[in-house]
This record gives structure tokens, sequence and C-alpha cells, in this order.
């Protein structure tokens, strides 16, 4: 019983991986989400209500708009008594400095301190400070600005708030004004000596007391009611047609609230989440769809899978995250970074469904469902199409400016077409649109991160590859430069047939310059390379010349491996030549030794074929330029039997069986080389004589 079961999973273990994949993105995604109810309803303002009648299923307030709520503590703040505390330490501190400062003036003025003159006018300056310091000098603040002398305040003394009216204290103007004329008055005192005295000598003993005072108005602002009206359950809110305008938008804003407030609680939570979980599992299983119908290839790839799903999965986390703990906007969040990250190493069609089922999947929790879909639909979208190659640097920079560009048209279009004006746009939403669009810029660095993990290869990559001067190619010149020239034609052939066909130009490019990196091993065994009419063949049997033409496959597969090339290239230099034979050797072993058996595998290329478009079309380039090297006069209709001759002879040998091309794409190719090749060889029509 349990053999067969053993079996059973041991043969499908790729299909149960990529199910839990799956089980595991959805399961991530459904964790990091918040786990609060929506409402089942939705409106926009200035509208029609397209639902039912909505009928009130509980009492609820209609809640104050934040605008109303600042107003009311800013009027609290406006007529709330600060509080202020008493400092008993400042008047000991004054007349002591003022006794010294006193005795110091008499002195300069020629008064002796031990006359009984020079005692009374201190003792009476002393009962004067007492009794300002027993009123209390107050300290300026912005809350008593504009405040009349009437207005109440606070004075903590002793543990003890006592109500006082401002006229009742000093400030520090009023105190000197008032020991001036008192001291001029009863002691003759000359008004300079005063000032010079006292003028830096007062300071404030009553202070304002920050804490208590902003206790007290958070007291207040507690106690304000966050509703202005109530509507009775049955009530009717809305009916079916009715415009959403202010004033009921409020009222469903408020009902809103209520109903989540009410229904949020942990008993739903099994039902939020397997809600959550169906939707998500959904959403993904649109991409898996897609892919199973137009990419089965990359839906076999656990790898590939595995990346989509990784970006999926990143970017729900991140909306997730930032939702449910309140970090940032939403619309600050780098979105358009995940679909061009996936363009960089897939095809358009992917990037574009990667993200639809990732805006689908945050639409669940985003505010504003549609308006969010809309939007971010409408900026990946734009982003990927903008970016069909990243062959230059500052097409990334091109695609941030039509980010943001789709980010505000987007927003602005939808405000006016709910709100009917401009005037009540959010700028603040289009600052958080900059932010997001320049956060794109960070996908260079994180397709350098993909790479490494994954083993792919992006256009980036394939970029900096190609470049001639790159230092195996440059090797490959110096060494081989008869080689060299034959892969930049090839090259050339390759990037116009799959352009035509469909496929990546610059990977067939790419693998095209590398495809013969082994012959750098010997070069003079190869023609392209002989010079002075020297060939080391001659000296070697059919078998042995054979070796060494096949084992420019092994050699360059060697050679791209010690020089880190990537896996994508390593397959064009694997397949170029499929399981074709070195026909000059394998027939001249024929011809001279026309009754001894024969191994064909020392004269066959170790394989395999090829196994999509760009392998296969690399194939037929290769071929056909090195076949037309061989023509003693160059026409159109040698060139035209040559190209037909070599394809048709590889599709014969079923070189092609395992690629993904068709007779239509071949015939196509075939006329895109026999008029490449005519160029390359300069043919011209025949004058008339």
């Amino acid at each position: 019983m349990l053999a067969p079961l053993k079996n059973y999973i041991s043969t499908k273990h790729d299909v149960f991986y990529k199910i839990a994949l799956l089980l595991m993105c959805v399961s991530v995604i459904v964790y990091v989400f918040p786990k609060t109810v929506k409402f089942k309803y939705s409106y926009q303002k200035n509208k029609p209500w397209l639902h039912e009648d909505l009928i009130a299923p509980f009492d609820f307030g209609i809640n104050k708009t934040d605008t109303e709520i600042k107003d009311e503590q800013n009027d609290l703040i406006s007529n709330s008594k600060p509080y202020f505390k008493v400092d008993n330490a400042v008047f000991a501190q004054v007349a002591k400095s003022f006794q010294g400062e006193f005795e110091k003036e008499a002195l300069a003025l020629g008064i002796k301190t031990n006359e009984k003159r020079f005692e009374l006018n201190k003792a009476f300056c002393l009962r004067l400070l007492n009794d300002i310091y027993g009123k209390g000098i107050l300290e300026t603040n912005p809350q008593l600005d504009n405040k009349s002398n009437d207005f109440t305040i606070y004075i903590v003394k002793n543990n003890i708030a006592e109500e006082i009216e401002l006229k009742q204290v000093f400030t520090i103007v009023s105190a000197f004004n008032y020991l001036k004329s008192s001291l001029v008055q009863e002691t003759g005192l000359s008004e300079s000596l005063i000032m010079r005295v006292f003028e830096n000598l007062l300071q404030h003993n009553i202070k304002f007391d920050a804490i208590t005072t902003t206790k007290t108005q958070k007291e207040l602002f507690d106690n304000i009611s966050l509703s202005r009206d109530m509507k009775q359950q049955g009530e009717r809110i809305i009916s079916r047609g009715d415009i959403v305008d202010e004033v009921k938008f409020k009222i469903l804003e408020s009902l809103k609230a209520e109903y989540i407030s009410q229904t949020g609680g942990s008993s739903n939570l099994y039902y939020i989440m397997g809600g959550q979980f169906v939707m998500v599992s959904m959403s993904i299983l649109l991409l898996i769809i897609f892919m199973a119908l137009f990419r089965k290839d990359m839906l076999a790839d656990s790898k590939i899978l595995f990346f989509i799903l990784l970006n999926v999965m990143l970017t729900a986390t991140m909306v997730g995250l930032a939702s449910r703990f309140k970090i940032v906007n939403i619309y600050i969040l780098p979105f358009c970074i995940f679909p061009i990250l996936v363009r960089s190493f897939f095809d358009t069609r992917v990037a574009l469904f990667m993200h639809l089922s990732s805006t689908l999947i945050i639409g669940i929790i985003a505010p504003n469902p549609f308006e969010f879909i809309f939007i971010q639909i409408a900026a990946g979208f734009f982003a990927v199409f903008s970016i069909l190659d990243m062959h230059h640097r500052s097409q990334l920079f091109f695609t941030v400016g039509i980010i943001f560009i789709t980010y505000s048209l987007a927003f602005m279009s939808y405000s006016v077409m709910l709100e009917g004006t401009l005037n009540n746009l959010n700028y603040t939403t289009l600052q958080w649109f900059g932010v997001s669009a320049v956060s794109v810029l960070f996908v260079y660095p994180a397709i350098f991160i993909f790479e490494k993990l994954f083993g792919f290869v992006s256009e980036v990559t394939l970029m900096e590859l190609s470049d001639i001067n790159s230092p195996l190619l440059r090797s490959l010149a110096l060494k081989a430069p008869g080689t060299f020239q034959h892969s930049l034609q090839v090259a050339n052939l390759a990037e116009e047939a799959i352009i035509a066909i469909g496929g990546s130009s610059l990977l067939v490019r790419t693998g095209a310059l590398y495809h013969d990196i082994g012959k750098m091993d010997m070069p003079m065994y190869f023609i392209e390379n002989q010079s002075a009419g020297v060939n080391p063949h001659n000296e070697l049997s059919f078998e042995d010349s054979a070796a060494i033409i096949t084992g420019h496959v092994t050699k360059g597969i060697e050679i791209a491996k010690e020089n880190n090339l990537p896996d994508q290239l390593i397959d064009f230099i694997r397949t170029h030549h499929g399981t074709t034979k070195a026909q000059y050797f394998y027939q001249s072993f024929l011809k001279n030794f026309p009754d001894e058996e024969i191994d064909v595998s020392v004269f066959q290329y170790p394989g395999p074929i090829p196994f999509s478009k760009e392998t296969a079309v690399l194939m037929m380039s290769d071929s056909v330029e090195a076949a037309s090297r061989s023509l003693k006069h160059y026409d159109a209709d040698s060139l035209e039997k040559l190209v037909d001759r070599v394809i048709d002879s590889q599709i014969a040998q079923n070189q092609f069986a395992n690629a993904d091309i068709t007779f239509k794409n071949i015939t196509v190719i075939k006329r895109i080389f026999k008029k490449k090749l005519s160029n390359i060889y300069h043919l011209r029509i025949e004058y008339p004589q």
C-alpha cells in the first residue's frame, strides 16, 4: 500500500514542490495582511448610490470631520486656563544679588554703607521686593497673548492651585516700573541708580507649567465628542440612485467606521482569513493559468516559478506590512520596481501578468480599491511598455518620468471625475508618487542581486558581455582573428533573423559572439584562422582531425565556465552544431576508405540539438555564414541555393525538433539570410550591354 504511494510521490515530486510554493506564497500574504473587515458597499463622492436602499442596521453617530475636531481643540486651547508654578527660590536669589549690587552702587556714589540712610534705603528696597514677589512676576507665554487683564490662570503654590486674574500679578516691566516710582518717591534715590541696580536683577518666579497644562488640555480633548449627530436603527440612510453628496458621504463614512468597529472582533478572524486566502489564491491562479497556456516552459522550471511568485509575495507583503502597522502611505511604495525586475529577465507579457496578479491581491486591502487598482495597473503597464529594452542606462530615467506622469494623470483625472474640481486635490499624494517613481532606480542593484541568487541573465549583463572589448572577446580576437570575424558576421545574421520572428535579439547576439570561443585552444586547425596555405590537418588522420574540430564545443564550454559565463550563453556553445557531423572529414573518410567500418560518433558533434528559437537561429546563422565562405562565385542564385541547402539539411537531420520554431519562421529566416548575404558580398544587378 505504501510502496505505490511512495513511488507516486517520488515521480511527482516536482508537482508537489510547486503546489507547496503556491501554498507558501498565499499563506505568507494572508499572514501579513491586516485582519479587519471591509464595508460591503462601495461608493464614490458625487456619484449615484448604486446599491439597494440602505437602512441603518444599528444606532450610530455621524462623525465630525478632522477639521471640525481640530477647530474644537483650538477653541479649547484658546479658552482653557494655563497652569503656572511658583518658584520660591527666586526671591532669595534676587534679594541676595540686590544687596551686593546696592552696596556696590552706593559706594560708587560716595554713600558709606555704615550710614543710617544706606541701611534705611536697603531695608525699604527689600520690603518692596518682598511685596513684588509676594504677588509674583509672571513668565510670558504664547497662551497669554492677546489676553485681557481679567483673564484668569491657575497658579500652583505649595501644591495648591489658585485661580488668579492676570492683573493681580506683575510682569517684569510692571514690577520694574513699580520699583522705580516707589523708590524715587519714598527714598529720593536717583532713577539712574535704581535702573543700574534692578535693570538686570528682576526674574520671573511664576513659571509656565507645561506638563500640568498639557495634561489638563489632553483631558479636555478626550472629552470632545467625535460625533455631532445620531442616526437611529431602522432610519433610511440613502436610497438607490441618490447622489452621494458631501452630507451623505460623511454619514456613510461614519456608518462604515462603526460597522468595522463592531464587526472586527476576534470571532470573525477565521472568516476574514478564509476569504483572504480564497481571493489571493484566485488572483495567483490567474497567473498560473496564463503560464500554463502561454509559458509552459517557464511553469515547468521551478526556479523561474519561484522567482515570479517571490515577486508577487514581496509586493503584497510590502503593502500588507505598511497597512497593518501604518508605516507609510500606500502610494509611496515602489510598486513598479517588481514588473520591471521581471521584465529584465523575461518577456513583457509575463511581467504584465505578474503585475496584474499582484495589483488584484493588493486591491483586497487597499483603501478605495478601484482607484488603487486603476492607478497601479496603468503605471505598471506603461512602465513595462517604456522599457522594452535596457540597452541604455538613460532608459530607466525615462521610465521614472513615465511612471510619475502616469501616476499623476490617473490620480488627477480620477479626482476631477469625483469632485468636479481640482481645488480639493491632495498634492501630498503627488509627492508620494514622485518618491515611488524615483525608487524604481533601485532596480539596478535588485537585478544584480537576483542574478546571483537565481542564476538568471539580464539585458544589463548581456550588454556588458556583448562588448567586444570584454577580456574574453579580446582574447578571441587576438588568438583566433578569423573566428572572431566569423562570430561578428554570425551575430549580425542571427540578430536580424530573431528580430523578424520574435525573440531576444540581445541574447542571440551575445550567444553568437561567444559560440566559437573553443577555437582559441587550437586556432590554426580551423580554416578561417589559417594563412600562407599551411593546413595542419594534412599531417593528421581523418578521425584525429574530426576530433579536434568537434572538440571545440567541449573546449568552449570549459572556457566559458572558467570565465563565469551564464548558463544561457553556454547553451549556445553546446547547441550551435547540434548532433550534426564534421562533414568534410566524414565524407573524406568514406571516400578514401569505402570498405572500412566507420564509427560515426567520432565525426559527430556532442550536442544537444537546439531547444529554443534563439539557439536554433544561431545554428542556422553559423552554418550558413561558414558555408558561404566556400563559394567560388557569389551571385543571387548561388547564395539562395546555399541557404536552402544548408538549412534544409539541418531540418532533414531533425536538428530543430526540440525548438519552438515553425516552418513559417524558417521561411522568414531564409529570406533574411539571402538578403543579408547579398549585402555582405555586394551583389549588384547585371547592367545591360
